[in-house]
């Protein structure tokens, strides 16, 4: 059975509720000297604000939808029967967020059917959310302001866009420093305002090109609604919609083929 508008009308809902749920828990946290981070066994850092907005959501989830699965980054997986599987990254940008920089987001995607539909990207500390659903554009909204349509930037042209990356040791792991070199010498302006965030300015139109040699599904399954609905692409390295390739590459459409062409001379 297919799903229908309303089915993600309701689930998007729930899922701007519970993000701001999880913003109030986690910015308890934010910024406090007695925070304690734990290396996991792939040595990224965790905390507190991590494992308990996660723990929140999946609360919530199993009230209010108890059919659905349920990946997230910091919990085992709960397998469901409707179709509709939610992938929660509690707190993309764990580094940041432990150093007290207010870059870092809740991601809260839903697939269906292994396509990815819905997509909320809270950043807690600006009090900003960003979000889509198929076929009802992006929307971005700061503060209680009114939510104003998220889109991509028009621009053709490398020596004109703003290139984000989170860390160019990713780089270097991949074999692809080159590539790296290469966007750094051929763009207008390069920054590294990494994670989740630089994937959405790529959406809000502040940014033109947001490359991640390395992501897991959690860290891209918000993203693809949110950045489709706003004109622009989500692809692995190869040029695959897809968020199981590992790696993953935000883009106007006027700078895809060209972006593509770097990482994969």
């Amino acid at each position: 059975m297919a799903w229908t508008p309303t089915d993600l009308s309701t689930r998007l809902d729930f899922a701007l509720q519970v993000a701001r749920e999880a913003q109030t828990l986690i910015l308890g946290y934010y910024q406090n000297d007695s925070l304690e981070v734990i290396s996991k066994a792939d040595l990224t850092p965790v905390t507190a604000a991590d494992r308990g907005a996660e723990e929140l959501i999946r609360a919530r989830l199993k009230t209010a939808f108890p059919h659905d699965g349920v990946l997230g980054e910091e919990f085992p997986e709960t397998p469901g029967t409707s179709g509709f599987r939610w992938i929660l990254d509690p707190v993309d940008g764990t580094k940041s967020f432990v150093h007290g920089v207010p870059l870092f987001g809740t991601l809260i995607g839903i697939e269906y059917d292994k396509r990815c539909v819905v997509g909320v990207c809270r950043f807690p500390a600006l009090n900003e959310v960003v979000y889509a659903s198929i076929g009802t554009g992006a929307w971005w909204q700061i503060g209680e302001d009114s939510p104003k349509r998220a889109r991509v930037a028009d621009i053709t042209s490398l020596a004109e866009a703003t290139f984000c990356q989170t860390n160019m040791l990713r780089w270097e792991t991949v074999g692809r420093w080159d590539a790296l070199m290469t966007m750094l010498r051929s763009v207008g302006l390069s920054r590294g305002w990494g994670d989740c965030f630089g994937h959405v300015l790529v959406a809000t139109g502040r940014a033109h090109v947001m490359v991640d040699p390395s992501m897991n599904p959690w860290d891209a399954a918000a993203l693809v609604p949110i950045i489709q609905e706003a004109g622009g692409h989500f692809i692995d390295w190869t040029g695959s919609p897809t968020i199981y390739g590992g790696s993953g590459l935000s883009v106007v459409p006027g700078l895809k083929e060209e972006v593509l062409g770097i990482l994969n001379r």
